[in-house]
């Protein structure tokens, strides 16, 4: 298999390493969109949030809120933003399921709300 995240998880790819247990693997973007910008990935490849086992899932969402908890914590952010995409039409990027936690600081310029307004 040729996915650039497999291959960080297995760390054939070096990666800015923020935690890890035996599913789950934590690193910072190579392209973020704010300090401390982390990408939170199973270590098994499913490609979306259609194809992950519901336990496996449980325990990434579980990683998610408490890297998300250290994040704001250490880098002294304001909030933070979770994404995910699913699909080509959604824009995901790596084609390997996938959560950002984006740390969200006051004036950062970062503007989502953007996203969901109507037309």
């Amino acid at each position: 298999m040729n996915c650039i995240f497999c291959k960080i998880a297995k760390k054939e790819i070096p990666s800015e390493k923020i935690y890890e247990n035996d599913k789950v693997f934590c690193f910072l973007d190579i392209n973020p969109v704010s300090k401390g910008h982390t990408l939170v990935i199973s270590k098994k490849h499913y490609e979306n949030i259609f194809d992950i086992p519901e336990n496996e899932l449980k325990e990434l969402i579980s990683v998610v809120k408490k890297i998300s908890k250290k994040r704001k914590k250490e880098l002294n952010a304001d909030g933070i933003n979770l994404f995910n995409a699913n699909g080509k039409i959604a824009e995901q990027s790596v084609s390997h399921f996938h959560i950002h936690i984006i740390p969200r600081y006051k004036n950062d310029g970062i503007n989502i709300s953007k996203m969901f307004k109507q037309k």
